[in-house]
């Protein structure tokens, strides 16, 4: 586990997914999601080489068939630890024997957070190490505490969006699945007002940059986590049926596959492409009120 810190925010990070796992102010109060596995097990995992799922777990490229779990396999591989200091830390990720087997891509995934006063930046950094062309996406998938809500009671809670004009989502299935179809969100005067209902069809997912930040509100209406990104996608989270205690704020580059998809690894919706040699850099912030 790696720690960085400042007078603002301790944060803490695991080798295993370069995963965060803790995000603390000054006074000890945690804002991430600690893992209670009655409602879900991780704290802020990395998807990557895929953002959701393919279908029935498995992909073609050049007609090969590959299998991957949901939102792949960086969440749960050991990453390295490159560099660290007090304030920033970068660990990294390299294609192996292993990772081939299921992406058949020669690659490094570099993944750094650092900590500027009350924020924190996280960093994808995708090199193609190959001699082909590289098809990928990334995500983030961080979880946060629900203010003002304690375990046991019904799930509420406020997010406000950087939008108040009418905003198109992407039709979804319980299942985690969804169609291009476009549905409206329910996000009056740019809040969306979350209960357990709000999670039947699986995740809320904003498409085409519709919004740029997502801030988490307690009771008085202030923003106890802000969330800002330049992803074309940004999904909103939580178990159906659990009352949880969290939800989840994700900015994604990608999207799993639509129903009836079976085409081509890199002709799905949102593919991330990369010539011999390129790289891939991108970045969002948390900040903590």
């Amino acid at each position: 586990m790696v720690e960085l810190k400042n007078d603002k925010i301790t944060v803490l990070v695991s080798e295993t997914g370069a995963e965060l796992q803790s995000i603390k102010d000054a006074d000890g109060k945690e804002y991430l999601w600690q893992a209670d596995p009655k409602f879900w097990p991780r704290h802020s995992p990395i998807l990557f080489p895929i953002v959701c799922s393919v279908n029935n777990d498995t992909y073609y490229v050049d007609g090969q068939e590959y299998h991957l779990p949901r939102h792949g396999f960086a969440r749960d591989t050991d990453f390295k630890l490159i560099a660290q200091s007090e304030r920033k830390v970068t660990l990294a990720l390299e294609s192996s024997e292993e990772t081939r087997k299921v992406y058949p891509y020669d690659f490094t995934l570099s993944v750094s957070y650092v900590l500027d006063d009350n924020r924190i930046g996280v960093i994808w950094h995708v090199h193609n190490t190959d001699t082909r062309e590289i098809h990928f996406q990334i995500g983030g998938h961080p979880a946060f505490n629900v203010p003002d809500m304690k375990e046991g009671e019904d799930q509420h809670g406020r997010i406000r969006l950087d939008s108040q004009e009418p905003l198109d989502g992407l039709k979804s299935y319980i299942d985690g699945s969804h169609e291009m179809t476009e549905v409206p969100v329910e996000a009056e005067g740019g809040i969306i007002e979350f209960s357990d209902n709000t999670w039947r069809n699986d995740s809320v997912k904003i498409h085409r940059s519709q919004v740029r930040r997502a801030e988490l509100l307690n009771k008085a209406g202030e923003a106890e986590v802000t969330v800002e990104f330049r992803t074309p996608v940004i999904a909103f989270w939580s178990p159906y049926g659990k009352q949880a205690p969290f939800v989840c704020i994700e900015p994604w580059y990608g999207l799993g596959d639509p129903r009836g998809f079976e085409g081509e690894f890199k002709d799905k919706p949102l593919m991330n492409h990369l010539q011999p040699g390129a790289s891939f850099m991108s970045k969002y912030e948390i900040i903590i009120k």
